[in-house]
């Protein structure tokens, strides 16, 4: 008895024709690509968020930061000075929601500006010429 992979194997391969398809741009939705580009600098803001902390995180539980209180120590002259005081994980996780915040509010502007261009942009250049192919 043969297996069903070696009856498929012996069947005739038949050509299966590939199609084309070419299709222009020639609107962008306002408020789809500006919920589009909300939606990707929201999630970049939390990418930057988590990895500010985790960095953090990996600096403080390395020794990274008691080896710069040293080394700052011993430049400045200053026996009290702590790095951690200045740069704490509230104030990194503070100052990244507030980079993230502005990058997200920014990067949604420029979406919508973008989308705006491109409207306008394709009375004069007939749009972008998309193809796809079926092979």
């Amino acid at each position: 008895m043969s297996s069903v992979a070696e009856k498929l194997q012996r069947k005739e391969q038949r050509q299966v024709a590939t199609k084309q398809v070419r299709l222009k741009l020639v609107y962008l939705d306002f408020w789809s690509v500006v919920k589009f580009s909300f939606l990707i600098w929201l999630s970049l803001g939390i990418v930057l968020v988590v990895a500010s902390v985790l960095i953090w995180i990996v600096l403080a539980s390395t020794g990274i930061f008691a080896t710069l209180d040293k080394t700052l120590q011993d430049i400045l002259v200053q026996p009290d000075f702590h790095i951690v005081d200045s740069f704490g994980i509230i104030q990194v996780g503070v100052f990244s929601l507030v980079v993230a915040l502005l990058n997200t509010v920014i990067g949604t502007i420029l979406g919508a500006i973008g989308s705006l261009l491109y409207n306008l942009s394709v009375r004069f250049t007939g749009g972008l010429l998309v193809g796809f192919q079926n092979s």
